[in-house]
């Protein structure tokens, strides 16, 4: 018989194992990202994607089901989600999604990593970078 064993951790000290595996991609090169191959993924919930608006050119999986859409052994994974594609995945502040990018490493989706600080951080450089062409 396996002995359980257990370890516990505060969420400081899982976020800090979770991104010590990631290479996070800052708000500013997003659009470079893309543009390389990337695969952007919002897992915000429905209501701040409502609230706040879309992210261009991010495919949108629901968090609860972003493992079986992108693990390359689910047979419902999207088309999008080719073995080796870079992943960026995007939440609100950039805190749920670095714990999903090290769940995605634990299923084979070695390319994953998140935005730091989120949609919130992107879309503040947005807004810097329209002000200042204005």
């Amino acid at each position: 018989m396996l002995e359980r064993w257990c370890v516990t951790l505060t969420i400081d000290g899982l976020l800090t194992l979770a991104r010590a595996q990631l290479e996070r991609v800052a708000p500013e090169d997003l659009g470079d990202e893309q543009q390389r191959g990337a695969l952007v993924i919002d897992i915000r919930p429905e209501d701040q994607r409502r609230r706040d608006g879309p992210l261009p050119g991010a495919v949108v999986i629901d968090r609860n089901v972003l493992e079986w859409r992108l693990a390359p052994s689910s047979l419902h994974r999207v088309p999008e989600s080719t073995e080796g594609r870079r992943v960026i995945l995007v939440c609100n502040e950039g805190f749920s999604s670095s714990l999903a990018a090290a769940t995605l490493h634990m299923v084979g989706v070695t390319g994953a990593t998140d935005l730091i600080g989120g949609f919130q951080a992107w879309a503040t450089i947005r807004a810097q970078v329209e002000s200042a062409e204005s």
